[in-house]
């Protein structure tokens, strides 16, 4: 790198700096680097390489990143979440295009699992375009709010909207229940997981409807990520052990530490799944042709409010209402518009393109797009002091690499989840 070029980064890095603080009086700090499409704004700039030392903050916040994988979790509000039968049957009809009337459009139409459980689209197509892109479904039982305006409250919920979606699938609660009609095997499955006849039962068709959005649901909470080798540096570095022990790329060490200390973007990107769950306003324009802008967080707070199918509805499964009563805390409105849910970085380096409209191709890009100061602290997280110094042997090379240490051996191609054999599959034990 010439010396003008890193002349430039430093001087970048102290307007960055100079602009952390809000204002006086105002102890509210500039989150710089809190969605994939906003890790960081400061230009690359070339240092002498040598080891990574971290410092006792940095390797507490290294060790916040795991361990990985945590222990599974069954959703309180689907009483089939984990059940065998209801897993299968959500496969099965996480594949099959007949859950749309016009019989071509299917939940792998843009959940690929051959695209890291994407599409590699800008924005999602079904029977129309959308305005956002595909979000991956590795991981989904551990969100909170579904969508990147979080829209769902609940993985089920989130597995039915595009079902009534006229973009999407433009289906309805009699068309799916008619599937069950068409094909025994999976009305058999269906009674196997729920103890009630789809077709014969008695349940109202926007019953079998829910029903059919939690066998979905119970399937893609399936949809994990394995070990990376982030997790075996984390842990070592956890244990008091050497991360350069574990094989850990130089490169990946730098974007580590730029990650949990100067970049600050653990402070959005954190947990072991890397979102804090939260929604942030990332500063992306609309693209070209957007009709009108998209209202975000704001868009999602009034779904949740006008719809029958949220955890305070007649369909959650948990008596105790613990997950209802944890919904219940929904930002104001007018607080809400133009942010967006912080997506996980796990596996991020194969599930282009980035931000919530598609609208950077590479990784890099998306490293580099710069952030505006929205205010937005995450509960639970202190206030970051401001940047210190200039960024020491910190580029957007070594951020990238980081990431792509989250990748796990599987990387994109996740393979097609194997069937279970069941009773169903038996003719005369489909249709008895």
């Amino acid at each position: 790198m010439t010396g003008g070029l890193a002349h430039r980064g430093v001087q970048a890095a102290r307007d960055l700096r100079i602009g952390a603080r809000r204002g006086p009086g105002n102890a509210a700090v500039r989150w710089s680097l809190h969605v994939v499409g906003a890790l960081f704004a400061a230009v690359p700039i070339a240092f002498a390489a040598g080891p990574v030392e971290f410092s006792a903050g940095e390797i507490a916040r290294i060790a916040s990143l795991g361990p990985w994988p945590p222990p599974p979790r069954r959703d309180p509000s689907n009483r089939v979440s984990g059940h065998p039968d209801a897993i299968e049957l959500g496969r099965r009809l996480f594949f099959d295009s007949r859950l749309s009337p016009v019989g071509y459009i299917a939940c792998v139409t843009c959940h690929q699992p051959d695209r890291g459980w994407t599409d590699h689209k800008p924005r999602a197509h079904g029977l129309g375009d959308l305005d956002r892109n595909t979000q991956p479904l590795n991981n989904v039982g551990l969100q909170r709010w579904f969508g990147w305006g979080g829209a769902s409250d609940s993985v089920w919920m989130a597995s039915l909207r595009p079902i009534l979606d006229p973009r999407e699938m433009d289906s309805n609660a009699a068309h799916v229940r008619h599937v069950y009609v068409r094909m025994p095997e999976y009305a058999c499955l269906y009674r196997l997981a729920y103890g009630a006849d789809p077709v014969t039962g008695g349940e109202t068709d926007e019953a079998v409807l829910v029903r059919t959005a939690k066998a979905l649901a119970s399937f893609t909470e399936t949809l994990t990520t394995g070990r990376t080798a982030f997790d075996a540096a984390r842990d070592a570095i956890a244990r008091g052990g050497s991360i350069a022990a574990t094989g850990y790329p130089a490169a990946a060490q730098r974007g580590l530490q730029f990650f949990v200390g100067e970049g600050r973007c653990i402070a959005c990107h954190s947990g072991p799944d890397f979102s804090d769950g939260r929604f942030h306003d990332t500063g992306v324009p609309e693209f070209p042709g957007q009709r009108t802008p998209d209202a975000g967080r704001q868009d999602g707070i009034r779904n949740l409010r006008s719809s029958r199918f949220t955890l305070h509805g007649p369909y959650n499964d948990d008596p105790s209402g613990r997950d209802a009563a944890a919904a219940r805390d929904i930002e104001p409105e007018e607080a809400a518009r133009g942010r967006f849910r912080t997506p996980s970085l796990r596996n991020v380096a194969v599930t282009g393109p980035y931000l919530h409209n598609g609208g950077l191709d590479s990784l890099r890009d998306a490293v580099r797009h710069p952030a505006p100061d929205d205010g937005a602290v995450p509960r639970g997280a202190a206030a970051p002091a401001a940047l210190g110094t200039e960024p020491q042997g910190t580029a957007a090379d070594d951020v990238v690499a980081f990431l792509q240490t989250l990748t796990d051996a599987r990387g994109e191609d996740r393979g097609l989840p194997a069937p279970r054999p069941t009773p169903c599959d038996d003719d005369a034990a489909a249709v008895r």
